[in-house]
């Protein structure tokens, strides 16, 4: 239908259960397309060699009236010239496509243009940071092992034998562990590339993990434990990271998850794991045993004394802060393992402090934690042995250590195992203070 167009008429057009159309009564081709949901569209409808073509404008009011009408006439004229052969005439709805085209082809190319750099950040700030709990990690080995050597590269440039170079230099150093991670972290990065369409392909199809995958099987022994938790306190490794060390053996809680440990977190003699910071997702509740809760309060105490916190004042925070006092983040759990793997091998140095060397050219060290290599995870992992030498039951200890059930059992039982997860911990507890306490 034929309406008069000015504001007060097409504002007040009636919506209904189904689209319809309203032309300009005295413009020809100009209307506005009233949508079931009140949105207001104002088109130019025209033909070209007898077909029509359908030109969208833009949505009212955002677009005004008069606005609209200036985009019609523009089109208009350039409709009038192509049907007189003039050189001005343009066909708009072929030209929208071109332009398109045009914009969707520099994108492209702009995307493609894109640094190692510029992929990393995209690739943490719109990947990683939303769909993985591990993004830092991720940031952090970018920022390590691909940046420096790549980052003003072209991500196009980058190719297979890149990536090979890249991650064999890696596990040459010693590090396969580190090699197998940051080629995973490449190969999502590339992946994540092309589904962007910023790649045509990746780099990383067809290379393999640089290092085979070993499953670590460190129990430390009795006299282990007994050596290493003495020696703690005489390695260079800070109060905060002893305590972690401590707390992470008593509970056999994930390092990641111990450093960042929160005093809204813990309730009386429980400590809560909030699902965003466990690893399965799932919230955790830990019993705290006397001896966990002291090495708490110490660390508390610390806090307090460092930040010129009254004694008697309340402390809510980190237990174990980043010393950067300007930032409200727990310590970084990478700090443990650097902590740990520094001290088994603790460079020697003469009176001048230069480095030491063997006869054979080696570095000279020592082992200041006396025993052979761990890791923090070493450390859960015995904790677990113990729990289940001292009769505890595999769900119990599964339990502890918040695995996540499997199979049908995740579905029906729920019951969380708060009594025997006390009591497994009770008596790995004074268990362990038996191992450190033997003369």
């Amino acid at each position: 239908m034929k309406i008069k167009f000015d504001d007060p008429t097409v504002r007040n057009l009636e919506t209904k259960s189904s689209a319809y159309e309203c032309m300009a009564d005295k413009e020809p081709g100009f209307g506005v397309r009233v949508h079931p949901s009140g949105t207001l569209t104002f088109f130019y409808q025209y033909k070209i060699d007898g077909k029509r073509r359908y030109l969208t404008l833009g949505n009212y009011p955002k677009l005004s009236l008069k606005s609209a009408r200036e985009l019609y006439q523009a089109e208009l004229s350039k409709v009038k010239a192509l049907r007189r052969g003039s050189a001005d005439g343009v066909d708009p709805v072929v030209e929208k496509k071109r332009k398109q085209e045009l914009r969707i082809a520099e994108e492209t190319a702009h995307s493609q243009s894109k640094t190692i750099s510029e992929l990393c950040k995209e690739y943490i700030e719109k990947y990683a940071s939303k769909f993985k709990r591990s993004w830092q990690e991720d940031e952090r080995i970018l920022n390590k092992e691909v940046i420096p050597l790549w980052g003003n590269r072209k991500a196009h440039d980058v190719k297979k034998r890149d990536i090979i170079v890249l991650v064999e230099a890696i596990v040459e150093r010693g590090s396969p562990g580190m090699a197998n991670n940051t080629f995973k972290i490449v190969r999502k990065m590339f992946n994540y590339a092309v589904e962007k369409d910023i790649l045509q392909i990746s780099a990383a199809n067809g290379v393999k993990l640089p290092a085979p995958l070993n499953t670590r099987e460190r129990v430390l022994s009795q006299d282990e434990i007994k050596l290493f938790w003495s020696n703690l306190e005489t390695a260079s490794i800070s109060l905060d990271i002893q305590s972690v060390i401590k707390l992470i053996l008593l509970t056999a809680q994930r390092p990641g998850e111990m450093v960042g440990i929160h005093t809204k977190e813990i309730d009386g003699d429980w400590w809560t794991i909030p699902s965003d910071r466990a690893k399965n997702g799932k919230s955790h509740r830990v019993f705290l045993t006397p001896s966990a809760k002291y090495i708490i309060e110490q660390s508390i105490v610390r806090v307090k004394a460092n930040r010129k916190i009254a004694a008697d004042a309340n402390y809510d925070g980190f237990i174990f802060p980043c010393p950067h006092k300007a930032k409200d983040k727990s310590i970084d759990r990478h700090a443990i393992s650097r902590a740990i793997a520094k001290n088994l091998a603790w460079p020697l140095t003469d009176v001048k402090g230069n480095q030491l060397y063997q006869k054979d050219g080696k570095p000279a060290t020592e082992n200041r934690l006396g025993i052979e290599h761990l890791t923090p995870h070493d450390l859960r992992r015995t904790a677990a042995t113990f729990m289940a030498q001292s009769g505890a039951m595999d769900e119990v200890i599964d339990a502890v250590l918040n695995h996540a059930k499997q199979g049908v059992i995740k579905v029906y039982n729920q019951y969380r195992y708060d009594k025997e997860k006390q009591q497994t911990l009770e008596v790995w507890e004074q268990k362990l203070l038996i191992i450190i306490s033997v003369k």
